[in-house]
């Protein structure tokens, strides 16, 4: 079927509250049919994600719908009805909406649903798949992106995102699946704020809402990871701390697990509350500093210690600590995670909580000063591919063969996941780390940021950028593709006037070294290339797999941080220029 025939398609089947939208893509012209009606959205390992809107590339409800019946197809395979499904949402644009079509069409095939009351963060949908006992997981967002955009995330029974094998078989169905006639099981309700405050409620024959007591599991099983007892006790009703949700999900669990450690916390009154135009942020991503900026203002007024931001779905978490000069500086996903890191260990270490078999997860470019710090802790690391599902899969295997203990988990676009509770990234026990590291510093006359110059002068002064080249249309995929290819075929031989050690091809699983040996890469085939400049120094470019974006990264050490950020800066020019050649 053309885009053309299928947008007639649609024209003639959608729900009268969307032809409005119609018309005006019929008046837009053809290059507007053909952008929405072309090319179906994709649904992989993280699920889908898009622009809200009518057509088939976009988040709307019969997109939702389609992806469901799949899921719904997939679990009745399985004869996993009665172990059911789990449904979140955040705080976007028709989030609730997503996860009502898809609980009613999952409801129609007899699968047992569980739907949130009310918006719920990523950590807390992986930690109820599993405490529920469900066969997968729905979660609806589209995490940091813009407003414009929604997403749907689907989940395994262990509470880690679907695994490529189950995901092909899903897919298959979906695309066997209509996106219109698709049976519901319809939920007589309006709205969210019907159910809103509800527990165990049964909603339809198939549909249960839950709530609270699902919450307290969650509480309570973070409740047990806390490293610092007596140095919150000593000064938790010193420190201050800010917090923002940006808008999105966090709010209630971040700020009910401080306050139950007995921290002090001060909101960022105006992003509190749920707002899906995040009216305050041009994007609300915890990694860009800007969005730390009313924050950060509070805390100026306050005296506060640190600021904790959390992104709409509460996986990913950024701070901002005070510098020596008293200045408030945002810090990176790296910086973060290795000062997490180091804490967790440190402490499980006096604590005598460190066993022998004692492992940390980290990704394929994420900083290696993680790996300096924990070999100075007999810690072994484990380097996976991008996303945090990778890290999920190792707590699953270590699980299972008892081959190592699972200690911390993090990725350098933000995540960190301390606990074996969940399976995805969690800003909650995030924030929860940050603040409890804030009260063990302060106890010993110490800020966060004195301890991450600390771990510079003893490991070395390591700097991380990562940038992203933006391709847009439907060109842009068949651009990144070009550049991936012509990488391959000609690999830069030399970065910041450092000759590349070996180059790691890991849609091959190749490593390829100057000298022509090779050695194989033990991780899943992947569409990255990444370039070893010797001494933890390195290089990378691989595809985002959610966005039109080719994403470059570079990390450097040195003796100082000036000529770290001057090297890093170079070798980033240059493979930036390798790319748009």
């Amino acid at each position: 079927m053309t885009y053309s025939e299928t947008f007639k398609l649609w024209e003639k089947s959608v729900d009268e509250k969307y032809r409005a939208e119609m018309e005006k893509i019929a008046a837009d012209g053809d290059k507007e049919i053909k952008e929405r009606f072309s090319l179906p959205l994709a649904f992989g390992t993280a699920g889908m994600r898009g622009v809200i809107g009518m057509g088939i590339g976009n988040m709307n409800e019969y997109t939702v719908a389609r992806a469901t019946e799949g899921l719904a197809k997939f679990i009745e395979d399985e004869e996993a009805k009665e172990k059911g499904v789990l449904i979140s949402y955040d705080t976007r644009r028709m989030s609730f909406e997503f996860a009502l079509t898809a609980a009613e069409v999952l409801g129609a095939h007899g699968v047992k649903v569980y739907l949130f009351e009310d918006v719920r963060p990523v950590p807390m949908c992986s930690f109820a798949v599993r405490y529920l006992g469900c066969k997968a997981g729905i979660m609806i967002t589209a995490s940091h992106n813009p407003k414009e955009y929604n997403g749907y995330k689907v989940y395994g029974e262990d509470g880690a995102q679907m695994s490529p094998e189950a995901t092909a078989r899903v897919v298959a169905y979906i695309e066997k699946a209509p996106y219109f006639g698709i049976p519901r099981q319809k939920a007589a309700i309006s709205g969210r704020e019907e159910i809103a405050g509800k527990d165990e409620f049964p909603l339809t024959e198939n549909i249960t809402v839950i709530g609270k007591s699902v919450d307290e599991k969650y509480y309570g099983e973070l409740s047990k990871l806390s490293l610092s007892p007596e140095e919150v006790a000593k000064v938790g009703g010193q420190i201050k701390i800010v917090y923002s949700p940006l808008h999105g999900s966090g709010w209630k669990p971040v700020t009910t697990m401080l306050a139950r450690m007995g921290i002090n916390v001060d909101v960022v009154e105006e992003q509190k509350l749920p707002d899906p135009e995040f009216s305050t942020v041009s994007m609300p991503n915890p990694e860009q500093p800007e969005a730390l900026a009313l924050g950060i203002k509070l805390a100026g007024k306050t005296g506060s210690d640190i600021v904790i931001g959390t992104d709409p779905d509460c996986d990913r978490m950024g701070i901002a600590v005070k510098d020596k000069k008293g200045d408030f500086v945002t810090l990176t996903g790296n910086q973060i995670g290795c000062l997490l890191m180091d804490y967790v260990l440190g402490r499980c270490s006096a604590r005598g909580e460190l066993p022998e078999n004692a492992a940390v997860v980290k990704t394929i470019v994420t900083s290696r000063l993680a790996n300096r710090i924990a070999k100075d802790r007999g810690v072994k690391v484990y380097d996976v591919l991008t996303g945090f599902k990778f890290i999920g899969e190792k707590i699953k295997e270590w699980e299972g063969n008892g081959h190592r203990t699972f200690m911390f988990g993090f990725e350098e676009s933000y995540g960190y996941l301390r606990g074996t509770h969940a399976r995805d990234k969690d800003a909650v026990v995030a924030s929860m780390l940050a603040a409890e590291l804030t009260c063990y510093l302060k106890a010993h006359g110490k800020t966060v940021f004195d301890r991450l110059e600390e771990l510079w002068e003893k490991y070395g002064f390591f700097r991380e950028t990562s940038k992203s080249l933006v391709f847009k249309g439907l060109d842009g995929m068949e651009k990144m593709a070009s550049i991936m290819e012509k990488l391959r075929k000609a690999p830069p031989v030399r970065l910041g006037e450092i000759d590349v050690k070996s180059v790691s091809d890991y849609s091959s699983s190749v490593k390829l070294y100057k000298d022509g040996k090779k050695e194989l890469i033990n991780l899943p085939k992947a569409n990255v290339l990444k370039y070893d400049l010797g001494g933890d120094m390195w290089a990378c470019v691989r595809p985002s797999g959610t966005e039109p974006k080719l994403k470059i990264y570079v990390s450097t050490v040195a003796e100082n941080a000036e000529d770290a950020e001057a090297l890093n800066k170079k070798i980033q020019q240059e493979l930036e220029k390798e790319c748009l050649l």
